[in-house]
């Protein structure tokens, strides 16, 4: 039976995310194919990182939590074998389409990303990108799907050492503290040794991304989220945005965030990097709590809207970088405020995409089958 809350939410997610790689088109706080910045005013910046950062701390983990919540009973009816092969060919191979297709596609003919030292063809250039490696790390947003794989794959092949399921109640505010400090210590000593980026996967989020995907195997196995507490998630959302704000606030100033000094958020054995981790393992919990009661209670239907979007949420999620980059790339040609393109390019590019998803990328051969 499908859950129609978790189909309203997951589709807002991808709205989230197409709204932060619209934010990184013109906030210098994050990493995008294409960019059209400016000179900011302190207060533009201060949107821009909250903006940023609290979705940061919590859109991408609330996925792989929702995603645990559907991988112990798919295992459990389709069989280890036959659940690895559906894993592999609905995850496995957009990653694939993406690396080898969309990805180059967006980077030479839209975002002009790809550098060589004299202009050459697509051919030339798709060619030089698979002998240097360089596809490795140009999975884009996919790495989700290739990360999810990888935890999909590793607890079919450790499903055998799951000790017998005992009934146990939700976790209650103790459980959730406790929760959220062993994300944060565990982050934080991930981040301590400032690795490298794999496959375009960071692993100084991987603590937060594995520990819910976990909880979501959990809450599915236990039917956690019946039982949850509509109060106390409202009560934990509101602290986020609010206390959780004040905090924010203060480890920025006090850590020189404002001064220019942000390398000590990112990693190494600074307190800034320990302030920041607690503070995002926090507000993780707090928002994950917090919107899965909420959309539980108040938006448990589906229209035929909610139903459109559902449907193409996933297409939407693999196609939207050259939506985003087509709209940004004619925005550039207006003279706006830096918001209020950050507005227009959200809207149209989530517009865009779910129409094109719709009428378009849903109705390739082939396609279809995985999106």
């Amino acid at each position: 039976m499908r859950l129609c809350y978790l189909d309203n939410l997951r589709s807002t997610l991808v709205v989230l995310v197409i709204s932060m790689h619209a934010a990184d088109t013109y906030s210098p706080l994050g990493n995008w194919y294409f960019t059209d910045r400016t000179p900011l005013s302190t207060s533009v910046l201060l949107f821009f990182a909250v903006w940023q950062m609290f979705l940061q701390a919590f859109f991408m983990g609330l996925l792989f939590f929702i995603a645990g919540l559907f991988v112990p009973g798919s295992l459990d009816h389709k069989g280890p074998l036959q659940f690895a092969r559906e894993r592999l060919w609905r995850l496995g191979l957009p990653v694939l389409f993406y690396m080898f297709v969309l990805g180059p596609v967006t980077e030479y003919y839209l975002a002009h990303s790809w550098t060589s030292t004299q202009p050459t063809s697509f051919a030339s250039e798709w060619l030089k990108h698979i002998r240097n490696g360089e596809f490795l790390q140009e999975n884009g947003p996919l790495w989700f799907c290739l990360a999810l794989l990888i935890f999909s794959l590793g607890y079919t092949a450790l499903r055998k050492l799951e000790p017998p399921q005992r009934p146990r109640a939700a976790p209650g505010t103790a459980g959730l503290i406790g929760f959220a400090l062993i994300m944060a210590v565990a982050t934080f000593l991930v981040r301590a040794g400032r690795p490298p980026t794999v496959l375009n996967m960071h692993p100084g989020d991987f603590a937060q991304y594995i520990l819910l995907f976990t909880a979501g195997v959990l809450a599915a196995r236990q039917q956690w989220l019946s039982q949850l507490s509509f109060k106390h998630g409202m009560v934990w959302v509101t602290l986020v945005a609010t206390l959780g704000l004040v905090a924010w606030l203060a480890i920025i100033v006090a850590g020189g965030a404002l001064e220019g000094d942000t390398g000590s958020y990112s990693g190494g054995w600074r307190w800034q990097s320990a302030a920041l981790g607690l503070w995002e393992s926090f507000t993780c919990v707090g928002a994950c709590f917090g919107l899965l009661v909420l959309f539980r209670e108040k938006l448990n239907y589906q229209t035929r809207l909610t139903k459109f979007a559902a449907t193409n949420a996933f297409s939407v999620y693999v196609f939207h970088p050259p939506v985003v980059i087509a709209l940004a790339e004619v925005l550039h040609l207006v003279a706006l405020h830096p918001l209020l393109k950050f507005v227009l390019l959200t809207l149209g590019a989530v517009v865009a995409s779910f129409v094109l998803s719709a009428v378009i990328f849903r109705r390739i051969p082939g396609l279809r089958t995985i999106l």
